[in-house]
């Protein structure tokens, strides 16, 4: 959808939201960086001792980072759309949201309500070298699926709009 009306409360609380996970995603990678290159770097300079935590939080990061990545993601209809015609109808542009995103609707929800039994089996665990609680690792499923279905749901509605007749 290439014109997008005046937002309202919810697209602009949903488009904060969209600029928060992007400016968490950059922190991540940032921090991201710091035990990679300290797990890396203590390999080759015998002064610097081996941390083993070092690969955990490495783990833990990069899972949060494909997590909200995925997320800005279908906000952006970047990740899960393909354009297949070069230049579509705007009705069949919103047909083809509809459906993609009717599709991101039904994965998220598998992600949201698996992703609470995913939670709570790690609820009461810890990591073995970081001692970390292992909730906070797999709570980025059903945060990841409760996001795509807030994004999804936007980008249906707004399909649905246009094939409505409502929006051009």
């Amino acid at each position: 959808m290439a014109a997008r009306p005046a937002p309202g409360m919810l697209r602009r609380a949903l488009d904060l939201y969209a600029a928060c996970l992007r400016v968490v995603l950059a922190f991540a990678l940032g921090i991201l960086v710091l035990p990679v290159t300290l797990q890396v770097v203590s390999r080759f300079v015998p002064v610097i001792p081996h941390y083993i935590w070092t690969e955990e939080m490495a783990r833990f990061l990069l899972v949060w980072m494909i997590m909200i990545g995925s997320i800005v993601g279908v906000r952006e209809a970047g990740h899960f759309v393909v354009d297949l015609w070069p230049s579509p109808t705007p009705c069949r542009r919103a047909a083809l949201d509809l459906l993609a995103n009717g599709a991101i609707l039904v994965l998220a929800a598998a992600f949201f309500w698996w992703g609470w039994e995913y939670t709570a089996f790690a609820w009461w665990r810890i990591s073995e070298l970081a001692e970390l609680p292992l909730w906070l690792i797999h709570i980025a499923w059903p945060i990841a699926g409760a996001s795509w279905i807030l994004f999804a749901a936007e980008r249906v509605i707004d399909a649905a709009l246009v094939l409505a007749g409502r929006r051009g």
